[in-house]
Protein backbone atom coordinates (compact mmCIF):
# COMPACT_ATOMS: atom_id res chain seq x y z
CA UNK A 1 0.00 0.00 0.00
CA UNK A 2 1.45 3.07 -0.58
CA UNK A 3 2.41 5.99 1.67
CA UNK A 4 1.19 9.27 1.76
CA UNK A 5 1.66 11.98 3.94
CA UNK A 6 4.51 13.19 6.25
CA UNK A 7 6.47 12.19 9.43
CA UNK A 8 5.10 12.18 13.33
CA UNK A 9 6.66 11.78 16.10
CA UNK A 10 5.37 10.60 19.56
CA UNK A 11 5.92 8.72 22.67
CA UNK A 12 3.63 5.31 22.05
CA UNK A 13 1.86 3.95 19.28
CA UNK A 14 -1.30 1.86 20.49
CA UNK A 15 -2.67 -0.54 17.69
CA UNK A 16 -5.64 -1.30 18.30
CA UNK A 17 -8.51 1.37 19.09
CA UNK A 18 -10.97 -1.06 20.92
CA UNK A 19 -11.29 -1.49 24.43
CA UNK A 20 -7.63 -2.52 25.16
CA UNK A 21 -6.66 0.93 23.00
CA UNK A 22 -8.76 2.94 24.96
CA UNK A 23 -7.33 1.85 28.08
CA UNK A 24 -3.88 1.61 27.70
CA UNK A 25 -4.24 5.50 25.77
CA UNK A 26 -6.05 6.77 28.82
CA UNK A 27 -3.37 5.32 31.36
CA UNK A 28 -0.96 7.00 29.24
CA UNK A 29 -2.47 10.28 29.28
CA UNK A 30 -3.08 10.15 32.86
CA UNK A 31 0.44 9.99 33.67
CA UNK A 32 1.90 12.54 30.84
CA UNK A 33 3.04 10.18 28.16
CA UNK A 34 1.51 11.41 24.49
CA UNK A 35 0.80 8.34 22.03
CA UNK A 36 -1.68 7.96 18.89
CA UNK A 37 -3.61 5.24 18.89
CA UNK A 38 -4.63 3.66 15.33
CA UNK A 39 -7.50 0.97 14.15
CA UNK A 40 -5.20 -1.78 13.85
CA UNK A 41 -2.37 -3.48 11.63
CA UNK A 42 -3.09 -4.41 8.15
CA UNK A 43 -1.16 -7.61 8.76
CA UNK A 44 0.43 -9.42 11.53
CA UNK A 45 2.85 -11.98 11.02
CA UNK A 46 1.86 -12.83 7.36
CA UNK A 47 -1.83 -13.44 8.28
CA UNK A 48 -4.52 -10.86 6.90
CA UNK A 49 -6.29 -8.43 9.32
CA UNK A 50 -10.07 -9.77 9.22
CA UNK A 51 -8.29 -13.20 10.74
CA UNK A 52 -6.35 -11.27 13.79
CA UNK A 53 -9.91 -9.71 14.54
CA UNK A 54 -12.00 -12.77 14.70
CA UNK A 55 -9.66 -15.20 16.29
CA UNK A 56 -11.07 -18.31 17.46
CA UNK A 57 -12.43 -17.76 21.45
CA UNK A 58 -13.31 -20.32 23.85
CA UNK A 59 -14.78 -18.31 26.61
CA UNK A 60 -18.19 -16.84 25.45
CA UNK A 61 -18.59 -13.39 27.58
CA UNK A 62 -22.39 -13.73 29.56
CA UNK A 63 -24.56 -10.84 29.73
CA UNK A 64 -23.19 -9.53 33.25
CA UNK A 65 -19.37 -9.02 31.27
CA UNK A 66 -20.77 -7.47 28.14
CA UNK A 67 -22.74 -5.09 30.55
CA UNK A 68 -19.68 -4.02 32.30
CA UNK A 69 -17.57 -4.00 28.85
CA UNK A 70 -20.14 -2.00 27.39
CA UNK A 71 -19.94 0.16 30.64
CA UNK A 72 -16.27 1.09 31.16
CA UNK A 73 -15.92 1.48 27.37
CA UNK A 74 -18.81 4.35 27.35
CA UNK A 75 -16.53 5.90 30.13
CA UNK A 76 -13.02 5.57 27.80
CA UNK A 77 -14.73 6.16 25.17
CA UNK A 78 -16.15 9.99 27.33
CA UNK A 79 -12.60 10.33 28.54
CA UNK A 80 -10.84 10.21 25.29
CA UNK A 81 -13.18 12.78 23.78
CA UNK A 82 -13.00 15.40 26.61
CA UNK A 83 -9.23 14.90 26.73
CA UNK A 84 -8.70 14.74 23.22
CA UNK A 85 -6.82 11.45 22.71
CA UNK A 86 -5.21 10.90 19.57
CA UNK A 87 -7.47 8.15 18.59
CA UNK A 88 -7.49 7.82 14.62
CA UNK A 89 -10.33 5.05 14.24
CA UNK A 90 -9.73 5.13 9.90
CA UNK A 91 -6.03 4.59 10.27
CA UNK A 92 -4.62 1.09 9.97
CA UNK A 93 -0.62 0.65 10.49
CA UNK A 94 0.64 -1.16 7.30
CA UNK A 95 3.91 -1.75 8.44
CA UNK A 96 6.09 -1.27 11.64
CA UNK A 97 10.50 -1.14 11.37
CA UNK A 98 12.43 -1.42 13.92
CA UNK A 99 15.24 1.89 13.57
CA UNK A 100 18.66 0.67 13.57
CA UNK A 101 20.03 2.20 16.65
CA UNK A 102 16.92 2.89 18.76
CA UNK A 103 17.72 0.32 21.59
CA UNK A 104 21.22 1.05 21.73
CA UNK A 105 20.62 5.46 21.52
CA UNK A 106 17.14 5.47 23.75
CA UNK A 107 17.56 9.73 22.87
CA UNK A 108 16.20 8.04 19.10
CA UNK A 109 12.88 6.70 18.28
CA UNK A 110 12.94 2.77 18.14
CA UNK A 111 10.28 2.39 15.85
CA UNK A 112 8.72 3.29 12.60
CA UNK A 113 5.05 2.72 12.11
CA UNK A 114 3.81 3.28 8.02
CA UNK A 115 -0.01 4.19 7.70
CA UNK A 116 -1.83 5.65 4.53
CA UNK A 117 -1.56 8.97 5.96
CA UNK A 118 2.33 8.71 6.81
CA UNK A 119 4.75 7.45 8.63
CA UNK A 120 4.62 6.94 12.92
CA UNK A 121 7.54 7.53 15.05
CA UNK A 122 7.55 6.15 18.33
CA UNK A 123 9.77 5.17 21.15
CA UNK A 124 7.06 2.46 22.19
CA UNK A 125 4.42 0.27 20.78
CA UNK A 126 1.80 -1.50 22.51
CA UNK A 127 -0.38 -4.22 20.53
CA UNK A 128 -3.88 -4.75 21.64
CA UNK A 129 -4.97 -7.58 19.17
CA UNK A 130 -3.63 -11.13 17.95
CA UNK A 131 -2.36 -13.79 19.38
CA UNK A 132 0.85 -14.87 20.64
CA UNK A 133 2.13 -17.00 17.80
CA UNK A 134 0.85 -14.56 15.18
CA UNK A 135 3.31 -11.69 17.15
CA UNK A 136 5.76 -14.65 17.14
CA UNK A 137 5.96 -14.51 13.40
CA UNK A 138 5.30 -11.13 13.04
CA UNK A 139 8.62 -10.15 15.54
CA UNK A 140 10.44 -13.30 13.61
CA UNK A 141 9.56 -10.94 10.58
CA UNK A 142 11.58 -8.44 11.57
CA UNK A 143 14.17 -10.18 12.00
CA UNK A 144 14.05 -10.98 15.96
CA UNK A 145 14.47 -14.47 17.93
CA UNK A 146 12.39 -14.42 20.64
CA UNK A 147 12.47 -16.82 23.73
CA UNK A 148 9.79 -18.71 26.21
CA UNK A 149 8.77 -15.57 27.88
CA UNK A 150 7.72 -13.57 24.70
CA UNK A 151 5.78 -10.35 27.15
CA UNK A 152 9.89 -9.71 28.06
CA UNK A 153 11.45 -10.25 25.59
CA UNK A 154 9.17 -8.16 23.93
CA UNK A 155 8.92 -4.98 26.66
CA UNK A 156 12.60 -5.38 26.35
CA UNK A 157 12.71 -3.69 22.82
CA UNK A 158 9.80 -1.56 23.12
CA UNK A 159 6.96 -3.51 22.73
CA UNK A 160 3.89 -4.66 25.21
CA UNK A 161 0.73 -6.33 25.17
CA UNK A 162 -3.05 -5.06 26.31
CA UNK A 163 -5.65 -7.83 26.08
CA UNK A 164 -3.62 -10.01 23.85
CA UNK A 165 -3.92 -13.61 24.54
CA UNK A 166 -4.37 -17.16 22.80
CA UNK A 167 -8.16 -18.36 23.10
CA UNK A 168 -9.42 -16.63 26.47
CA UNK A 169 -10.10 -13.19 26.13
CA UNK A 170 -9.08 -11.38 29.45
CA UNK A 171 -12.18 -10.06 30.95
CA UNK A 172 -12.29 -6.42 31.16
CA UNK A 173 -10.70 -5.75 34.50
CA UNK A 174 -8.10 -7.97 33.56
CA UNK A 175 -7.61 -5.51 30.77
CA UNK A 176 -7.86 -2.81 32.93
CA UNK A 177 -5.15 -4.00 35.12
CA UNK A 178 -3.08 -4.64 32.01
CA UNK A 179 -3.47 -1.18 30.74
CA UNK A 180 -2.22 0.17 34.69
CA UNK A 181 0.77 -2.35 34.63
CA UNK A 182 2.25 -1.41 30.83
CA UNK A 183 1.36 2.50 31.42
CA UNK A 184 3.34 2.19 34.61
CA UNK A 185 6.60 0.61 32.65
CA UNK A 186 6.35 3.04 29.93
CA UNK A 187 5.53 5.89 31.91
CA UNK A 188 8.89 4.81 34.41
CA UNK A 189 11.02 4.45 31.21
CA UNK A 190 10.15 8.08 30.08
CA UNK A 191 10.24 9.84 33.46
CA UNK A 192 12.50 7.54 35.42
CA UNK A 193 13.45 9.58 38.15
CA UNK A 194 9.46 10.25 38.78
CA UNK A 195 8.15 6.87 38.71
CA UNK A 196 8.48 4.04 40.83
CA UNK A 197 10.51 1.07 38.96
CA UNK A 198 8.15 -1.71 40.71
CA UNK A 199 5.31 -2.55 39.21
CA UNK A 200 2.59 -4.17 41.58
CA UNK A 201 -0.40 -4.22 38.76
CA UNK A 202 -2.80 -3.67 41.88
CA UNK A 203 -5.47 -1.63 41.49
CA UNK A 204 -4.96 0.20 44.28
CA UNK A 205 -3.22 3.55 42.35
CA UNK A 206 -6.11 3.87 40.22
CA UNK A 207 -8.95 6.29 41.27
CA UNK A 208 -12.44 5.59 41.37
CA UNK A 209 -14.01 4.60 39.17
CA UNK A 210 -10.75 1.86 37.93
CA UNK A 211 -11.98 3.12 33.92
CA UNK A 212 -12.11 6.38 34.36
CA UNK A 213 -8.45 8.38 34.89
CA UNK A 214 -8.29 11.34 36.32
Amino acid sequence: MPIYGGTEQTTAVIIGSGLPGLAIASELRRRGVDSITVDALETLGGIQSPNTVSLPRCDAPNSATMQERNEILRHLRNYASSHNLDIRNNTRAVQINLLAGGAAEPSLHQWAVHTPDGILLAHHIVLTRGAHSQLRRMLADLGLALGQNLAAAMRAIGIYLVGVGELITPTPKEVLRQAKVVGQAISAKVYPDSVPSVLTGSFAALPAPVWAPA
